[in-house]
């Protein structure tokens, strides 16, 4: 598991104490850091040579937003967490399991794609008129690779 979301997880007391110094000095491009908090002690822990588990049984509970906005700020810290470790996580492509290589370079190369592919199309409409037909070839790409992705 690359993440294992804060009210979900457990640790170690032993495997959370070699890591605690590292957790609490988190930066990010010279900043101090307090968002991903989950993201990143994972990542720790993988790079220290901990496992993580997913446990399909277990059973906890979690404030969750109900509004737009407060879900919106969420999505976009969530967002911002996952590239920020995807750097430290890249070290450990080589001995993840594929999937979780698969689910990393998934949740990062495609919102660049996307992004990539709206702007072309854009680019597209106000110069050409028309939208080219690979626009949404890429975004079909996308979400069946994303799909096989979680269907595996």
């Amino acid at each position: 598991v690359m993440c294992c979301c804060g009210p979900c997880a457990m640790y170690r007391r032993s495997a959370l104490n070699l890591l605690l110094n590292q957790y609490e000095a988190q930066f990010f491009r010279g900043k101090p850091s307090d968002f991903g908090e989950d993201r990143h002690l994972t990542i720790l822990m993988l790079k220290a040579g901990f496992r993580t588990e997913y446990v399909p049984d277990a059973i906890a509970g979690t404030v969750v937003p109900h509004r737009l906005r407060p879900y919106l700020r969420q999505q976009l810290r969530w967002a911002r967490s996952t590239f920020r470790d995807t750097f430290l996580a890249l070290r450990l492509l080589p001995e993840l399991d594929v999937y979780l290589t698969l689910d990393v370079v998934g949740q990062n190369l495609a919102p660049i794609l996307l992004a990539i592919s709206s702007l072309a199309a854009l680019a597209q409409l106000l110069i050409g008129g028309s939208i080219p037909w690979w626009t949404g070839l890429t975004i079909a790409a996308m979400t069946m690779v994303r799909c096989c992705v979680a269907a595996l």
